[in-house]
């Protein structure tokens, strides 16, 4: 949170959202690194597409993307929440070129870019054999049957919105901080648990007025097969940065337009390397009921440093 806090700028920042159609969420359901790769693909040449555009906003712009894959009842719903700021650089990098207020692209526009970037991709992943088809939709291995299939989704309106604008670079860092790196379900929406069934808070949706928050039992199989729909293929980045805010280059783009908006550069804090505190685990020892002190820690698939066992002191 401190580096993406100095990552912001003085600007109005905006919050986009790109949802794939059920159907199609469908062909992720099986395909989860290849489709979800191009969804934050299209999304992002779609916001960077139109603002460059003379006619919509004619700058260079930059976001952050988060992918969620989930509905209020743990159902497969793969969507990309993106913060955008609030304008761009120009194309020649004199000035920078804000966004009417409250307002950054219209969402029309976004839309049908979109779903043509999707579509055309997902046809491309097809070609290059990208995509298995299993259950209903094996009908769909050849090419002339895919191509049939997607042709009613050209039409459809997709789902792609714009929430309010945040309150400011402050609202947006608390969104990150709590929106970001969240899971499928967190604690505090789960009611009760025992061996044969999980209770929960959701949210209905399809309710227009009223109360929207109703609890769901499922079964405890059914539960963990849910929560398991959304756990991402090894190695895969949920949160992504594009254009100005990529990762190459986005020290040199912020300073610029920091500089280019007369705004003062973060401070950076130095942290004290001087005090250095054993880590230890909070489990005591079993033996002895003294604490466990940390000697070394390695991540997955590395081997720990050859270590000699202690040796026990003569009474």
């Amino acid at each position: 949170m401190a580096a993406r806090a100095a990552d912001l700028l003085p600007v109005e920042y905006f919050h986009v959202v790109f949802t794939l159609p059920a159907e199609i969420a469908q062909v992720a359901y099986w395909n989860k690194k290849a489709v979800y790769d191009l969804l934050f693909r299209a999304a992002a040449e779609t916001v960077m597409t139109i603002a460059a555009d003379p006619k919509r906003l004619g700058a260079r712009v930059g976001m952050t993307a988060v992918l969620h894959t989930w509905g209020s009842a743990l159902t497969h719903h793969p969507h990309i929440h993106m913060i955008v700021p609030g304008g761009g650089l120009s194309f020649d990098g004199s000035r920078w070129i804000a966004c009417r207020a409250g307002f950054f692209l219209h969402v029309q526009v976004l839309s049908r870019l979109f779903r043509r970037l999707f579509i055309e991709g997902l046809l491309d992943l097809h070609r290059s054999g990208h995509l298995v088809f299993f259950g209903d939709l094996t009908g769909m291995t050849g090419i002339g049957a895919f191509t049939a299939w997607l042709a009613p989704f050209r039409k459809l309106e997709w789902v792609v919105y714009a929430k309010p604008p945040f309150g400011g670079p402050e609202a947006v860092l608390a969104y990150l901080s709590r929106y970001t790196h969240r899971v499928a379900i967190s604690n505090n929406r789960l009611v009760s648990a025992d061996a044969g069934t999980v209770a929960f808070r959701w949210k209905d949706y399809r309710v227009k007025t009223g109360d929207r928050q109703k609890v769901m039992r499922l079964a405890t199989d059914e539960f963990v097969r849910r929560f398991l729909i959304h756990v991402l293929p090894d190695g895969f980045h949920r949160i992504r940065h594009y254009g100005l805010l990529a990762s190459t280059a986005r020290k040199v783009n912020i300073a610029k337009v920091r500089s280019l908006l007369g705004a003062a550069q973060p401070e950076v804090t130095p942290q004290a390397t001087d005090a250095i505190i054993p880590l230890t685990l909070r489990e005591p020892c079993p033996c002895c009921g003294g604490p466990i002190r940390i000697v070394e820690i390695f991540r997955r698939g590395q081997k720990p440093q050859s270590r000699a066992p202690p040796r026990e002191q003569a009474a």
